[in-house]
């Protein structure tokens, strides 16, 4: 363990500066690290390769997990072995020679395990549902200083805590996970003047009502920076974006985004058949730390006369840059796993997220902005989304209206049980 005045994170916005720091090479190190910290009376907090933040930001002991990266695949029972430290793009990486894919989010970068126990929404999220719904088992040292095997029939109550709840239970080591048989997919983004955004959301909205769950898609609006990286057409302009992927064949995908090329000329066209290698390019998130808040929005549904006022909130005229993003949900998001999760609102038919860089920006005025889209959206409003609420490294604001009340009293319940000192931040 060592001191440490900060702490690199792909989050830049907030200062990570722990009591301690302990870089986990294994399990071993963390039951070590939980077990001084319990005799410590010290907070502790886990330290992945994520987009979001630890917590808590001052104080405690924070456990790095970036060297247990390690990924073992099991072709004949469609399954990976993830460390804590693995990110999507070695999952990817390692499960694509057996022609397998994991349910990965948009962005290569991301913790595996962490994005899993947020609920984990996959680029072929309509089709397979969560992530957090194929986890086999997981690894998990908890407040008492043990080191637990935990599986559906060991542990069902903690196997259900575990996938959808967060953080809250105890630091996870690693976890098994099921696999998909996917080694392409037909998808992309289509790029419109961000003139045409209404008319593009409008459309859109129209679009997802037709289409097969083998369809996950989303719509994005931004102003891009002006910058050389960027393709010529997208810079200094805001643009709207339509991003798809589709397991069905190439042919029929051509026919499905056919009304979505209807809407009109397109500033750039991306979709195409693809190995499961490039599926990072449907979205191209940034793959530099930068400052940002954000925040995730569950929406029973969503009609364009609302959707249109979230994008005049946001839009040029808006006091800070913003991004939003409209998730398409339902198909297989909207159904119960044979073991059931604390997944929660799986009758959310959009999710709505929000982002901000912060360079310059005042904190304050961007959660006033984002109230003002909450109030927009309200008639719809079922809660927030764990993965996609940044609160600051506050651990009671990340976790505000996320679960339903009746799963809230569970975990808590669990957190009583597990972690009756807080160990890991205290009760939902």
């Amino acid at each position: 363990m060592t001191a440490t005045p900060a702490i690199e994170s792909f989050q830049t916005a907030f200062a990570i500066r722990p009591d301690l720091l302990v870089e986990a090479a294994d399990a071993a190190d963390v039951l070590a690290a939980v077990r001084d910290a319990a005799a410590r009376g010290l907070p502790v907090a886990v330290h992945a390769t994520g987009h979001g933040l630890p917590g808590p930001v001052e104080g405690g002991v924070l456990i790095g997990t970036r060297r247990m990266n390690t990924v073992d695949i099991d072709p004949e029972h469609r399954a990976a072995r993830v460390g804590a430290g693995a990110t999507w793009g070695e999952v990817i990486a390692a499960a694509v020679p057996h022609g397998l894919a994991p349910l990965n989010g948009s962005a290569p970068g991301v913790g595996a395990v962490s994005y899993t126990l947020g609920g984990g929404l996959s680029i072929l999220a309509r089709e397979f549902g969560y992530a957090a719904d194929h986890v086999r088992s997981l690894d998990v040292v908890t407040a008492d200083g043990v080191l637990r095997h935990v599986t559906p029939d060991g542990e069902p109550e903690l196997f259900w805590g575990l996938r959808g709840g967060g953080h809250r239970l105890g630091v996870v080591t690693g976890l098994e996970i099921g696999l998909v048989a996917v080694e392409r997919l037909y998808g992309g983004s289509l790029a419109f003047d961000g003139d045409a955004a209404p008319e593009v959301l409008r459309r859109y909205l129209e679009w997802t009502r037709t289409v097969p769950d083998t369809c996950t898609s989303s719509v994005a609006a931004m102003r891009y920076p002006d910058m050389e990286q960027l393709p010529e057409p997208l810079r200094g302009r805001y643009v709207v974006s339509v991003r798809v992927a589709y397991t069905g064949t190439a042919a029929d995908g051509e026919a499905l985004v056919a009304p979505l090329r209807a809407i009109g000329p397109a500033l750039s066209d991306s979709l195409r058949e693809m190995p499961y290698t490039e599926s990072h390019t449907i979205h191209s998130d940034p793959p530099f730390p930068h400052a940002y808040h954000g925040e995730g929005l569950m929406l029973r549904d969503l009609d364009a006369g609302a959707a249109a006022r979230v994008l005049e909130l946001t839009g040029p005229k808006a006091p800070m840059m913003t991004v939003v993003q409209l998730n398409h949900l339902g198909g297989a998001l909207a159904e119960r796993p044979a073991r059931d999760s604390a997944v929660p609102h799986r009758d959310a038919g959009f999710l709505l997220r929000l982002l901000s860089p912060l360079d310059g920006t005042d904190l304050e005025a961007v959660r006033a902005l984002y109230a003002r889209v909450a109030g927009e959206t309200a008639p719809y409003a079922l809660g927030r989304a764990l993965s996609f609420a940044f609160g600051g490294g506050d651990r009671a604001e990340t976790y505000q209206d996320v679960h339903e009340p009746r799963t809230r009293e569970r975990l808590a319940g669990l957190v009583s049980r597990y972690d009756p000192a807080s160990l890991f931040g205290g009760a939902y």
